[in-house]
């Protein structure tokens, strides 16, 4: 049998924790954002407010994010059960898919645009 390190665990947990503080907060202060989104963004204060990302949540998000595309085995699942709705919304879903793409190819090239801008800009 193949046991998590320790360190593994420790970041499962830092992240489970922030997910249970953002669904808390959510839901306290009534706010109109998902509990997750809260909890990453409390995440994000902690580990800007310490100047950096502990090793044990490095290592976790790291692992983790070699297993993302499981996430999606579900909802491809989904899609196979609910074919005949996707057939019947096709254009919308196409239009958002490839509009989605689109804006997220701009978003990342006006970055990247900009990064290497300023990098330039410092190496001078």
């Amino acid at each position: 049998m193949i046991l998590p390190s320790p360190g593994l665990v420790a970041g499962f947990l830092w992240l489970l924790l922030f997910q249970f503080v953002g669904e808390v907060t959510g839901r306290w202060l009534m706010l109109p954002l998902p509990g997750p989104v809260l909890g990453m963004l409390a995440l994000f204060v902690v580990l800007v407010i310490r100047g950096g990302v502990p090793d044990h949540v490095r290592a976790t998000g790291s692992a983790l994010l070699q297993h993302l595309m499981l996430l999606l085995v579900p909802a491809t699942a989904a899609v196979m059960i609910h074919l005949e709705r996707v057939g019947a919304a096709w254009l919308p879903l196409v239009l958002g898919a490839v509009g989605g793409a689109a804006v997220t190819m701009a978003v990342t090239a006006l970055t990247l645009r900009l990064l290497l801008a300023r990098d330039t800009g410092r190496a001078r």
